[in-house]
Formats: structure tokens, sequence, C-alpha cells
């Protein structure tokens, strides 16, 4: 799994499976969700991050060994 934030556009993309991106969906003018070919998601991309999700904190847990 991949969190990317791109300050100059400010977007916030997570990659959950690093696979070939079969369908690209819009889930609302600024949310983007990215499938493959058996209907998985692989990304999700957040348009203007830092007004609807908290950029500057992340936490993880259950990182697995």
């Amino acid at each position: 799994m991949k969190v990317q934030y791109f300050h100059d556009t400010d977007t916030l993309y997570i990659e959950f499976q690093d696979r070939e991106i079969a369908e690209t969906r819009d889930l609302d003018e600024n949310t983007v969700l990215d499938l493959d070919a058996e209907g998985n998601v692989c990304a999700i991309t957040f348009e203007h991050a830092s007004t609807r999700t908290d950029v500057n904190h992340l936490h993880v847990e259950g990182i697995a060994a």
C-alpha cells in the first residue's frame, strides 16, 4: 500500500494494490476510484485533499511484517 500527497496539486493518492487499472470511476467531481479487471479497488484519488482530509496527520496501524 502506498500513500502519496502532491502539495502542488493538493491531491491525495492512496494505492491499495499495484495492479493494472482496467476501469476508473468518478465517485464525485473530486474523488476517483481505480479498479482492476476483476473489479477490485486498486487506488483512490482525492482532489482538494487539504480541505477534504487531514493530510497533515497520518496514523498507520497493523503493518504486516
